[in-house]
């Protein structure tokens, strides 16, 4: 017979993997959103990408409270407390600078975006979903503790690759921009971009460290 006292203290897996899956999913949609959101289009299109974006990081704040609360109420948890939060927070963290870099195409009105904002969109685009790759695996860490660890040597990748097209785009931008304004502009919205890819990488970092206690 079970014991119902005991039971009451099994660790309820589904239920943080399924709120860390939930907040990579929208930084996954969030990041699909942000290619078409870095190309040329017309303003009236780029606003409504960007209210979009915003939408998902709304979501995003709501799902980590939720994780902030069961991490409260919740005695035993799959993984240590504080990984949990700092990977929840990252994962939020990569939605924010998403959400920020819209906000800021939206209010600065660039006159042209950098052929690089494309290119780290689509950087950030294919860590989001590495990300959401790695977070499933987690419900059977020890079963895919090789996937997972794979995964997130991935993120470091991209995320190199990103440094570089970052440091190339600050290069050409202080030696042919001559408007100052426009500097100004477009260093803050790739930097949002640039940000993005070291908190996906971020991610990474933190599901190693639990591979390496619970693997």
């Amino acid at each position: 017979m079970k014991n119902s006292f005991l039971s009451r203290f099994v660790p309820k897996e589904p239920k943080f993997n399924n709120l860390l899956r939930q907040m990579a999913e929208v930084s996954a949609e969030a990041a699909v959103l942000m290619i078409d959101c870095v190309k040329n289009v017309d303003y009236e299109t780029t606003v409504d990408l960007a209210k979009k974006i915003k939408a998902y990081e709304k979501k995003g704040d709501h799902t980590l409270v939720r994780i902030f609360e069961e991490l409260n109420t919740t005695f035993i948890t799959p993984f240590d407390r504080e990984d949990i939060h700092d990977l929840a927070n990252r994962l939020d963290d990569v939605t924010d600078h998403l959400n920020s870099c819209a906000k800021k195409i939206v209010l600065y009105r660039p006159k042209q975006m950098p052929e690089s904002a494309s290119k780290l969109a689509q950087f950030i685009d294919r860590a989001s979903d590495v990300v959401l790759q790695a977070i499933s695996e987690l419900s059977s860490i020890k079963k895919n503790a090789k996937t997972i660890n794979k995964l997130c040597n991935e993120l470091n990748d991209i995320e190199r690759a990103a440094d570089d097209v970052y440091e190339e785009f600050l290069s050409n931008l202080f030696a042919n921009e001559k408007d100052s304004t426009e500097i100004i502009k477009l260093k803050e919205i790739m930097q949002e971009l640039e940000k993005a890819t070291d908190k996906a990488e971020d991610v990474g970092k933190i599901i190693k460290t639990i591979i390496v206690k619970y693997a």
